[in-house]
């Protein structure tokens, strides 16, 4: 399939403006919004594939840097999982007052810290919010905020990343609602290994087909 082109959109946030690189394909109805984790960026070769993956499926997405290349540059920010919550909760916002997304479902894939600001953003905005994919996640970041998120989430985590391993299975005691864990055999935290992160993408695909419709 011919790989879709991305345009840039530049997203009012508060006292920022935030870019993202958006895939709109025909005749879809539902959106995906990527939140990266710490030292990546809407350019990690990793969310893109995945992304492309999901195009491919009907699916449109956002890839989104959740701060500023200036805040990027201070080491503590990419950790503060309240500001990263709060700025994807102002880009969900912003996608739901484009006319072109009034009826479309959302979901978010969140990977490494970004999946904590996605399960914080969904504990805030609730039902609005259908499901939630986490590659490589850091969902302990969000403790608190697990029990509230009302959408299906499935954690994936490669079985060599053990420390994570154990973080995800703690979180997923808190998640209330449906759930999924699956370990990827033979994969690093980042999925590098050959045929890795097409694991990833197929078990993203078929989780936003089931609860995104």
């Amino acid at each position: 399939m011919e790989k879709l082109v991305g345009e840039n959109v530049f997203i009012p946030v508060g006292s920022v403006t935030l870019e993202g690189q958006l895939v709109l394909p025909e005749h879809v109805g539902s959106i995906v919004i990527f939140a990266h984790g710490s030292g990546s960026s809407r350019f990690s070769p990793r969310n893109k594939y995945v992304a492309d993956v999901l195009n491919e499926n009907g699916l449109a997405t956002l890839l989104v840097d959740l701060l500023t290349p200036k805040e990027d540059l201070a080491h503590s920010a990419r950790f503060d999982i309240s500001l990263l919550t709060q700025r994807l909760i102002g880009v969900t916002r912003w996608i739901r007052e484009q006319p072109v997304f009034k009826n479309f479902q959302v979901g978010y894939f969140g990977a490494s810290t970004g999946a904590a600001s996605a399960l914080g953003a969904a504990s805030i905005l609730s039902s609005s919010i259908k499901a939630i994919v986490s590659r490589g996640g850091r969902p302990d970041l969000a403790l608190r905020s697990l029990p509230l998120v009302k959408a299906p989430v499935l954690l994936i985590i490669g079985s060599l990343d053990d420390e994570v391993i154990e973080l995800n299975r703690q979180a997923y005691e808190q998640l209330a609602g449906i759930k999924e864990l699956v370990i990827v055999e033979g994969a690093t935290h980042l999925f590098e290994e050959p045929g890795k992160l097409q694991e990833v993408a197929s078990l993203a695909v078929n989780w936003f087909r089931k609860y995104l419709g």
